[in-house]
């Protein structure tokens, strides 16, 4: 019987490009990149790094993702008004439905953990 593996999210990043999609680019040219560390058999769960340059963006999350800053600081603006700023240290979630904009106020790395609904 195979066991599954402890997958680490700490240590050395090797990141790929994950493009910010220049249409959605509010303010500035902002660089993105991941390290996704582990992904579920279904496909539907995530975790790993994430890294970004400074820069602003419209989202639309369709999935459910928490997250930890590691450096930086972000700004996450709701289209209902809402605004909340995170830096290092700080943990939240990001809900299923939020729409809104994703701003990277200082280069920023973070631990991820996404669930895509069915």
């Amino acid at each position: 019987m195979t066991h599954p593996s402890i997958v680490g999210l700490n240590g050395p990043a090797r990141f790929d490009p994950a493009p910010v999609d220049r249409e959605r680019v509010t303010q500035g040219a902002p660089v993105a990149a991941a390290d996704n560390r582990y992904s579920s058999a279904d496909g539907r769960f995530h975790a790993g790094l994430w890294t970004s340059t400074v820069g602003c963006w419209r989202i639309a999350y369709t999935e459910d993702e928490a997250c930890t800053i590691l450096r930086g600081r972000i700004r996450l603006t709701g289209d209902d008004g809402t605004v909340c700023e995170f830096g290092a240290g700080d943990a939240f979630v990001i809900p299923a439905g939020f729409i809104g904009t994703w701003e990277t106020l200082e280069d920023c790395l973070k631990h991820y953990v996404i669930y895509e609904q069915a």
